[in-house]
């Protein structure tokens, strides 16, 4: 794989470094993928991929994921192969998903299908991590879409680094930063014309950013992105006693007082962590759903149940709350 000598350029040595520091705790057989597209930002980082592997003497390949979405993407997705094996990966794997968007939208069922294939060759291959090219753009773009749903500090906190096998390295970095670094290396690039869709939510949500930042200065999205990271430990903080909540609670039903001695914060969080133990999808649960049951509490006049999605029902009985999936209502 050729190099330019000498120093890289700033954007380069930011992507390489990031990828290093995402690598910390590995040794040098485990295997680590890229997940790439083909666009300016998987590609910076399969590049920086490539260049740290073959400095450390590390495994290191690639899985690209075609959607169908669009003629030619099958084309786009070979190509895009074609180029992270010229780079060094290998093993580089190009895997076509069926996207059905019936019910949760095109966007969510891509990322489901999507993520699905990533685990499927991670297991298959036995790779240790899995990286993905999301930037500090995208963080700041989850975080305004969060704050249009009304959503709560976990939605608020964005995409985290680090979980489970994947790992984000170039969340600090702009989209502005990925591009330089493709640029300074020679790599091409693809613009995919769904990014500039306005029927996609994260697309209307990038147009906003950029009009708020031309009204209220530079800064914004590096601004929402450091937000994330100071709400994130704040959420993990309370998912952590709510956890301990839990445990001590035990499964419903539960006495009135016990939820009552919670502090709100706490509490709404331990909800929805009985919904989704019911049953509830995890997505659909929304605010909504959580303020609904905790009314139950703390506005009491004898309502009816709480109907959840996922065909759970929250219902209180004289001072006990109880939770049912559908199946196991009488």
């Amino acid at each position: 794989m050729p190099r330019a000598h000498g120093r890289p350029h700033p954007a380069v040595a930011a992507a390489r470094s990031a990828v290093l520091a995402a690598l910390s705790g590995t040794a040098p057989d485990d295997l680590v993928l890229a997940a790439c597209s083909g666009g300016a930002d998987s590609t910076a980082l399969a590049d920086a991929l490539a260049f740290v592997a073959q400095a450390e003497r590390r495994r290191a390949g690639a899985v690209v994921v075609d959607h169908g979405l669009q003629e030619g993407s099958a084309a786009v997705a070979r190509r895009t192969g074609e180029a992270l094996r010229a780079l060094g990966l290998d093993p580089v794997e190009v895997v076509t998903v069926a996207v059905d968007p019936a019910g949760a939208g095109v966007e969510a069922a891509a990322r489901a299908a999507r993520y699905a294939a990533l685990d499927a060759v991670a297991d298959r291959l036995g790779a240790r991590l899995v990286l993905l090219g999301h930037t500090r753009d995208d963080q700041a773009e989850q975080v305004l879409l969060g704050l249009a749903r009304g959503s709560g500090a976990r939605s608020l906190a964005g995409m985290p680094a680090a979980r489970g096998r994947y790992r984000r390295p170039l969340l600090a970095l702009g989209r502005d930063e990925t591009r330089a670094a493709c640029a300074a290396e020679d790599r091409t690039w693809w613009e995919d014309p769904m990014n500039d869709d306005p029927a996609f939510a994260r697309v209307r949500a990038r147009r906003a950013l950029a009009d708020l930042e031309a009204d209220l200065g530079p800064g914004l999205a590096a601004a929402l992105a450091r937000s994330a990271d100071l709400l994130r430990d704040d959420a993990d903080h309370l998912e952590a006693l709510a956890a301990e909540a839990s445990a001590t609670l035990g499964p419903p039903p539960w006495q009135e007082a016990d939820l009552l001695d919670l502090p709100r914060a706490v509490r709404t969080r331990v909800w929805r962590s009985a919904l989704v133990d019911a049953g509830a999808p995890a997505g659909q649960v929304s605010a909504r759903h959580v303020d609904a049951c905790d009314r139950l509490l703390t506005a009491w006049h004898g309502q009816g149940a709480v109907h959840a999605p996922g065909g759970v029902r929250v219902r209180r009985s004289g001072h006990r709350v109880s939770i049912d999936t559908a199946a196991r209502v009488e």
